[in-house]
């Protein structure tokens, strides 16, 4: 039998192969999906549509009876993450029990043994509930984390980690002051379980991931960032969050030299950047980044930054300056001389500067790169306040609207 280290390279090269058998589509495309589906959605709901104008919500939140359809909310999503259909074909998996008692023979019942299952699963929460991890919760392909109906914690230990893995929904959870943790061996299926080294302690680190949704999330003070992506990951959404107290918000690109970045594709949308923030709302790298309809209330340093020529396609979104003198700079071109960031695309197109927030454009201003940082059609800013008004976890229960 192989010594557990080399089973688990021998196990991540394999589920990196799966990784990107799901197609990420090509972004022409996924616009096209996300207006046909805003379309089919408004038909379908008919009178039972909310009309608050943030398409993910009016696609779900209208209807009562929500807890008898729950993967319904699989098809809601928007952008470059559409695709994460989670555990939507599969069963329902209760967590019963806030444990975290054994990272390599995890109870059932707990959400650490929902998560390895190979199967889809639709994971969702018996009661209220604060997890405290021991270890990082080590994600399999084809899950939906979905705290609707109670009030969930992922807080005061390890967290969320969606290592070369695909097909991902973390939905209505709140994730707060997660620390390092590792040098201990940690399951990741049925089958497999392997030694981790030290992790960063970020929120939720997406690892050479990719058709992955963040959704309707509460998030604070973590040990590193509060959302993550490096590694290769892409086919990404992260919208309806809310953030406060932390410092590095959110990374997306390993490093300036780790080029398979590139292909990276993220979309960032009706997320609220609230108080106690100081920077990296993203901080972008080599990739494609469409930040859309945001509202961002604080940063203390800036709010979107970015090295190695990302392409940041800034629209329809709020920004309100701090009162800082020298902090009303929304951007930050980072690691590079102005002779060289120059040639970066990045552009704001119909956003809301208050309180003396700029925004400093770079690059050709029509690129054609700018197609590739598209992933749905923008909003007005003016509306930002009540597209953005319910982010973060939201307090659903049974039997009446979310």
């Amino acid at each position: 039998m192989a010594p557990p280290f080399l089973t688990f390279i021998i196990l991540s090269l394999f589920s990196l192969t799966l990784t990107f058998a799901s197609k990420v589509q090509p972004p022409e495309h996924t616009v096209q999906q996300v207006q046909r589906s805003l379309n089919d959605s408004r038909r379908n709901l008919g009178f039972l549509s909310c009309g608050t104008g943030n398409p993910i919500d009016d696609c779900w939140r209208c209807d009562p009876h929500w807890e008898k359809n729950r993967q319904r909310l699989a098809d809601c999503a928007i952008g470059f993450g559409k695709g994460a259909v989670g555990g939507r074909d599969g069963k329902i998996y209760v967590v019963t029990d806030s444990g975290d008692d054994d990272a390599v023979n995890p109870k059932p019942g707990t959400l650490r043994y929902g998560v390895i299952q190979d199967e889809p699963l639709w994971i969702i929460f018996q009661r209220d509930m604060v997890i405290k991890l021991k270890q990082e919760l080590i994600m399999n392909s084809f899950k939906t984390i979905d705290g609707r109906g109670a009030s969930v914690h992922i807080a005061g230990g390890s967290c969320i980690t969606i290592q070369y893995v695909t097909n991902i929904i973390i939905h209505g959870i709140n994730i707060h002051d997660c620390k390092q943790s590792g040098n201990a061996m940690v399951r990741s299926s049925p089958r497999h379980f392997g030694f981790r080294t030290i992790s960063d302690g970020d929120g939720v680190s997406i690892f050479g991931g990719s058709h992955v949704w963040v959704d309707h999330c509460s998030l604070s003070n973590c040990a590193d960032g509060l959302i993550d992506a490096i590694m290769g990951s892409t086919a990404i959404t992260i919208s309806n969050n809310y953030m406060t107290h932390h410092d590095k918000v959110m990374l997306l690109g390993h490093s300036d030299s780790y080029e398979n970045d590139k292909n990276m594709q993220v979309t960032i949308a009706f997320n609220h950047f609230g108080e106690g923030l100081v920077q990296r709302m993203p901080r972008c790298r080599h990739g494609y980044f469409h930040v859309v309809n945001n509202d961002y209330t604080h940063w203390e340093m800036y709010a979107i930054g970015g090295s190695a020529n990302p392409t940041i396609n800034s629209q329809g979104n709020r920004f309100l300056a701090p009162d800082r003198r020298f902090s009303k700079e929304v951007t930050k071109h980072e690691d590079a001389p102005e002779s060289s960031w120059k040639n970066w695309n990045w552009r704001t197109e119909g956003d809301l500067m208050l309180n003396g927030a700029f925004f400093t454009p770079s690059g050709a201003g029509a690129s054609s790169s700018y197609a590739r940082a598209s992933s749905l059609g923008a909003r007005p800013s003016s509306v930002v306040a009540t597209l953005t008004t319910n982010a973060g976890a939201l307090v659903c229960r049974k039997g009446s609207r979310c």
